[in-house]
């Protein structure tokens, strides 16, 4: 599917990596070629066009689209990816495959969909290539990270914020980098249930995340905070018990239940009253290299509100800013060193009924083919008692997955 797709010069693939889930409607999805597009508007556009075409919408927000939905806030690090700040598009073809991974649906505007099959089918079969090794350059030190793990505790015990995620960007310059290579060796490597390969003529992005951002399935809305992460090893008895250790860790709790509470406050503010419920709080989930607590949070949209205004008031998604959001959102603007671009922000599709699902995008890889630029950037939450040594330990651990690729 993916070699078939190159011929488009922007595409989407989503890819649940056979995760289960009791929410998950596809195994994986396709969408090459553009009917329409619509780039770097409102929320409000978005929601007209849909209702034009009523048909399938894939595409993304970027963090920076946040500047949009509240004028206090701005971005002034240098561009490097240069994916616009929102970005949509009605796809020319769709491919889907259900869960149980029976049935494949081909649904095409122009191309007749037996001749799709048959391209793809009798295609020659993927032959795997090995990735460029790289070193990567980083724009925070150990020694910076930690002082400013000091400043933002002290914004903290000031009464500032209580929670605050801080990132920081490994970047290096790759002139003979194949895209599908770095998505196919990722996705090996590192297999998540929210994983993407999108390419935006010439700006790619390979994704491994775990977390969903929002998910609208009916006047149901359901959302997946990931807060608390642990190491995995090899040997079986240690792993499960820092799998033990991370569900009965109370900062990793209190971490978790902060965001809990954001995605309950910003859910409300579309949903009906009374409706949002924390269905699972504090579940542990585990993924190649860490484990995760994630919780899951529901209300019911109300029937008078546009399905974009759910993410107008919950985007960007609080794992990745911290509360309260803006005056977290304007620390990370003075305190980080690099623009986020796409990073922490949002990727998925909308159905032509209007139901719709984002992932965060984290644990990602960023590529400009014609600067060569490519980038990742990593993180944590961090909280007034955080030890900084461990949240650079965590920050590295996210970091290693992504750089072995290289050099495995």
């Amino acid at each position: 599917m993916l070699d078939w797709a190159k011929q488009f010069s922007i595409f989407l693939f989503l890819d649940s990596n056979d995760y289960r889930s009791q929410y998950g409607k596809y195994e994986c999805l396709l969408a090459a070629g553009t009917v329409a597009t619509i780039a770097d508007t409102s929320l409000e556009a978005l929601q007209e066009i849909h209702n034009l075409h009523k048909d399938w919408f894939f595409g993304h927000i970027a963090y920076d689209h946040k500047n949009a939905l509240e004028p206090r806030l701005s971005s002034g690090h240098d561009v490097q990816t240069g994916f616009p700040s929102l970005f949509f598009f009605c796809p020319q073809v769709v491919i889907h495959v259900n869960p149980e991974q029976t049935e494949l649906t081909i649904e095409s505007h122009d191309i007749p969909p037996q001749i799709v099959f048959d391209t793809i089918i009798n295609a020659g079969a993927y032959t795997p290539a090995s990735l460029p090794s790289l070193q990567f350059k980083y724009n925070t030190s150990r020694e910076e990270y930690l002082h400013t793990i000091a400043a933002l505790q002290e914004h903290i015990a000031n009464g500032d914020c209580y929670e605050i995620n801080f990132c920081t960007q490994g970047y290096t310059t790759a002139p003979h980098l194949e895209p599908l290579h770095l998505f196919n060796r990722l996705n090996e490597l590192s297999p998540a249930p929210f994983a993407a390969y999108y390419r935006l003529e010439d700006k790619y992005m390979a994704c491994s995340s775990p977390e969903r951002y929002l998910q609208k399935s009916g006047n149901i809305l359901r959302s997946q905070p990931i807060k608390g992460t642990a190491r995995r090893v090899e040997n079986a008895a240690l792993d499960a018990a820092l799998k033990t250790d991370l569900q009965l860790n109370e900062k990793e709790r209190a971490e978790n239940v902060m965001i809990v509470d954001l995605v309950r406050n910003d859910l409300a503010r579309s949903c009906e009253t009374g409706s949002v419920t924390v269905d699972e709080l504090f579940g542990i989930y585990s993924f190649p290299q860490v484990h995760q607590m994630i919780s899951t949070i529901s209300a019911t949209l109300r029937d008078t509100e546009p399905f974009t205004n759910a993410i107008k008031y919950s985007f960007p998604m609080g794992s990745m800013t911290g509360a309260p959001k803006v005056k977290v959102m304007e620390l990370i603007e003075h305190y980080e060193h690099s623009r986020r671009e796409l990073f922490s922000g949002t990727v998925g599709y909308i159905t032509p009924g209007a139901d719709f699902d984002f992932n965060v995008i984290i644990r990602s890889l960023f590529y400009n083919a014609s600067n060569h630029y490519l980038s990742y950037q990593a993180g944590g939450a961090i909280t007034y008692d955080s030890i900084a040594e461990k949240e650079w330990d965590e920050m590295r651990l996210k970091a290693w997955a992504l750089e072995r690729i290289f050099n495995a």
